[in-house]
């Protein structure tokens, strides 16, 4: 495991770059290219988490000597919803879906009583509402059921994913206040561009039975989440700091597009030009001296926004947080010990993230990463401040394995050093 110091040292004002496809975006197309073989994707996220989407939608082969395939999706949550739903409909096969220790801690029942709800035959190996599962794949034929508008999106968007292949299509009510509302449009969005007829209508999510679809060549749209860091990095830096990135579009269907519109109030300028790039540029140095935030819709940027916050010198209260306590670790937990260990005054509840304003950031701290590629990139920036040391630093090839290698670009110092 490697760690690294980062200090930095100014070398351009005019950076460019280009960021790998969304995750959030491949992941779903990777279901339905599976789905529908006739699909072909351009642009698509090389993070790791794709990878495993990648090498487990190819795994369904009987493996000698084994009753069933063993898929290990380590980290990845999506993943692991996605493929639990993806599974389920592939009638005669039998696979046992699990992941890293982490992973097993990572509630899933509420996905797998939806689908057994439908017809599906999935079982629990260990822990009762836990990965990993038994899935035997089986043609499902019910097509109604319900489940609570405010868990992740990610199970939701399973059942939407292969909503269109089951053959009366799916009706799926969402009970109560739904959260992370951008994720769900994104899928129903992604399921329209293939031809597939959905609607959505106040709690009632209803997608159509589709059996084949039309030639289709979908360009993914590049990962707002990765250009966070950078945003981040224009926020922290002098005015003037000029960070072109591609291929970014201005009606993006990725919740965390936000940034454009949050990051105005740290300073940062974002245009959009024709060819799908954006420049994000340094203007000023005013602004209020605290912000509040609902992220409901937008929750992977928490960590990036916390840290900018703290890195300028300014307060911030974010609301709409509840998921972050079951991803890669609890993000919000996470953030107060690191942030602490950096001079911040922090609190968190379950759903809420309170940083107070500070005036100094302590240097050379080494920051733990928890197995979390959020953690490592979204700290990261601070070495515009001070010299920072991220712990276990490969972590960031989850979501955007260039990571270190495009921060040396644009003029940050890396040192690897031993561990204590």
């Amino acid at each position: 495991m490697a760690n690294l110091k980062l200090s930095y040292k100014l070398q351009t004002s005019n950076f460019k770059l280009k960021i790998s496809g969304s995750k959030s975006e491949t992941n779903r197309l990777l279901i339905l290219q599976a789905l529908y073989r006739n699909l072909v994707l351009e642009n698509s996220s090389t993070s790791d988490d794709s990878e495993v989407m990648i090498k487990a939608l190819g795994a369904q082969y009987p493996i000698p000597n084994t009753q069933y395939p063993k898929i290990d999706v380590h980290h990845a949550g999506t993943a692991m919803r996605f493929l639990t739903a993806y599974f389920a409909i592939q009638a005669g096969f039998e696979v046992c879906l699990t992941g890293s220790s982490r992973m097993k801690e990572r509630p899933i029942k509420i996905l797998v009583e939806a689908l057994n709800e439908l017809g599906a035959e999935i079982s629990y190996l260990e822990k009762e509402g836990f990965p990993p599962l038994k899935i035997k794949g089986k043609k499902l034929t019910k097509s109604k059921v319900s489940l609570p508008a405010n868990v992740s999106s990610q199970y939701i968007s399973a059942l939407l994913l292969i909503a269109p292949k089951l053959e009366n299509g799916l009706e799926l009510t969402l009970e109560g206040e739904i959260t992370s509302v951008s994720y769900i449009k994104m899928t129903i969005s992604l399921l329209n561009e293939i031809g597939v007829e959905t609607s959505f209508i106040e709690n009632k999510i209803i997608v159509k039975p589709q059996v084949t679809i039309r030639n289709s060549q979908y360009t993914i749209e590049s990962d707002w989440s990765s250009a966070s860091y950078w945003f981040s990095i224009s926020a922290l830096s002098e005015i003037g700091t000029q960070i072109t990135l591609s291929s970014f579009k201005e009606n993006s269907l990725q919740g965390d597009f936000a940034l454009a519109e949050i990051y105005k109030n740290f300073g940062v300028e974002t245009v959009f030009h024709d060819n799908h790039s954006i420049t994000i540029s340094k203007v000023s140095t005013k602004f209020q001296n605290s912000f509040n935030f609902n992220l409901q819709s937008s929750p992977d940027i928490a960590q990036t926004i916390a840290v900018t916050c703290f890195g300028l010198g300014i307060s911030c209260h974010l609301t709409g947080l509840h998921t972050l306590k079951i991803k890669e670790t609890d993000r919000l937990e996470a953030l107060r010990i690191e942030l602490t260990k950096l001079g911040a005054i922090i609190s968190v509840t379950n759903d809420t993230l309170t940083l107070e304003q500070s005036e100094s950031v302590n240097a050379n701290i080494r920051i733990s990463t928890y197995q979390d590629h959020r953690m490592a990139m979204a700290f990261a920036p601070l070495a515009l401040k001070v010299p920072i040391v991220i712990e276990n630093a490969e972590v960031v090839s989850k979501s955007y394995p260039t990571f270190w290698e495009d921060l040396k670009q644009f003029g940050f110092l890396l040192e690897e050093i031993e561990s204590d």
